[in-house]
């Protein structure tokens, strides 16, 4: 913020959506919703942005309050409106802002629109005399995302299962917007909930809004402290989540994804397909085939699975590793507060904890454990990456390559299923490395392996 999210131009972004919007729509009545989170700024930029629409008559109903990005993929739908807009960088520092844009479907748009987009902003810019516009008050409304979006979940989630197995949840909402939502449905479904850290801080105590191992130490220590089954954390726009086991150990999203993948097939008997990001564990592709269901496998980006629900109806879970997941059913964007609410279900079920539930899977599937390392790129590894991609290598260090995979960077998958994905990030100055093996020492070395091909 400051530096290249600055009012200007987030300006010319939206009066590039508007533009799109008037000639995709046209001569027809266009509503947006516009939502916002707890980021210093975040409102004044989405207040700003309702400017613009509404002096192009474009109707905009304006969230009363800072709303999770589910909420208003809910809203988007449930009022048949043509898009929505939050005002979020999601799940990184304090000191960014992002704009992200929703279709009609409530789902991330996708590149076709973004570029066409792009296109309006450019043009936008190559005219002389661009100004903010003054807004025309009767084109915007407020309106509450947190009625309708509660009671949509109410309907996802066996909450008499989770009260009568009277375990113990400890929720971080991590200063975000998911604060007065998931605490609230656990509270009015009777369940024992505890709060931290349930208010606004632009800063978010100090910490990144992201529900990673390290920024969830307090939450880890409540649940530590007093006994809790289990500790929920969702990141600052609430679409992403962090699951604390009893004891206070951290269970990685990997890892909960296929734990989640098995519970709803055993317990629902859900069957159809799934997707999984290019980056995340092959343990649900093992689960998957035990089941005789059919994996697709996408770019990173949860906008390329949300795409896959709104095209096939046969899909039954869709996930990534960076903590995204949505179910059938749900909507098609990802959300912490129902992958929260689903793992307490889950543990109320099978009344046992993350942990033996985990082990129980891999005694089935064998042990998969999976991480990444960012590393900044340099003229030679950007190069030296680039080169790989195009020749990869025939084994990875006496490891015969077995299968090779370019749909996002290059994966490398090895003999008995270890592999290894190096690509650019699309947010970010970095190149990441990602592997998967049965220990995690295993892990670590895979990933050097795979950082000296683009550091030689």
């Amino acid at each position: 913020m400051g530096e290249d999210f600055t009012f200007q131009n987030v300006r010319f972004a939206i009066q590039g959506i508007a533009n799109y919007l008037k000639k995709k729509y046209l001569n027809k009545p266009i509503s947006i919703i516009i939502n916002y989170d707890t980021r210093f700024l975040s409102e004044r930029f989405a207040r700003e942005a309702a400017k613009v629409l509404s002096h192009c008559r474009i109707k905009v109903l304006f969230s009363k309050r800072d709303a999770p990005s589910q909420a208003l993929s809910y809203e988007i739908i449930k009022r048949k409106a043509q898009g929505g807009i939050n005002f979020t960088a999601s799940h990184n520092p304090p000191e960014y802002n992002g704009l992200h844009l929703l279709t009609e479907k409530g789902a991330p748009a996708p590149d076709d629109i973004t570029s066409e987009i792009e296109k309006e902003i450019f043009n936008l810019k190559q005219e002389e005399g661009y100004c903010p516009y003054y807004p025309k008050a009767e084109e915007i409304e407020e309106i509450d995302l947190q009625p309708g979006y509660l009671a949509y979940i109410q309907k996802k989630i066996d909450f008499d299962l989770i009260r009568k197995s009277g375990i113990k949840i400890a929720v971080d909402p991590l200063y975000g917007a998911s604060r007065e939502y998931l605490d609230e449905i656990l509270e009015e479904n009777g369940c024992l909930v505890k709060e931290i850290h349930g208010y606004i801080d632009p800063c978010f105590g100090g910490i990144v809004p992201s529900c990673t191992e390290e920024n969830l130490v307090e939450l880890k220590n409540l649940v530590r402290e007093y006994k809790f089954n289990l500790g929920i954390a969702t990141d600052a726009d609430g679409d992403r989540f962090g699951i604390i086991d009893e004891g206070g150990v951290f269970i990685s999203p990997n890892h909960i994804i296929a734990l989640l993948l098995e519970y709803l097939i055993e317990r629902k008997s859900w069957r159809g397909d799934v997707v999984r990001s290019v980056a995340t564990t092959h343990l649900i592709d093992r689960i998957a085939e035990n089941y005789g269901l059919k994996v697709h496998e996408t770019p990173v980006g949860f906008k390329y699975i949300a795409d896959y629900f709104i095209k096939r109806k046969n899909i039954i879970l869709g996930g990534e590793e960076s903590a995204c997941l949505t179910i059938k059913g749900h909507l098609p964007n990802k959300d912490g507060i129902l992958v929260g609410l689903l793992v307490a279900e889950m543990i109320a079920y099978r009344k046992k904890s993350l942990r033996a539930q985990l082990e129980d899977l891999f005694s089935k599937y064998g042990r998969r454990f999976n991480s990444h390392r960012n590393f900044k790129i340099t003229p030679h590894t950007k190069e030296s990456l680039e080169k790989l991609i195009d020749n990869p290598p025939p084994n990875l260090n006496g490891r015969k390559v077995v299968s090779i995979k370019k749909i996002d960077g290059i994966k490398l998958i090895l003999e008995n299923g270890d592999w290894c994905l190096l690509r650019f990030s699309g947010t970010e100055p970095i190149i990441r490395c990602y592997a998967e093996s049965d220990s995690e020492q295993k892990v670590e070395e895979i990933i050097k392996l795979g950082f000296k091909q683009i550091s030689k």
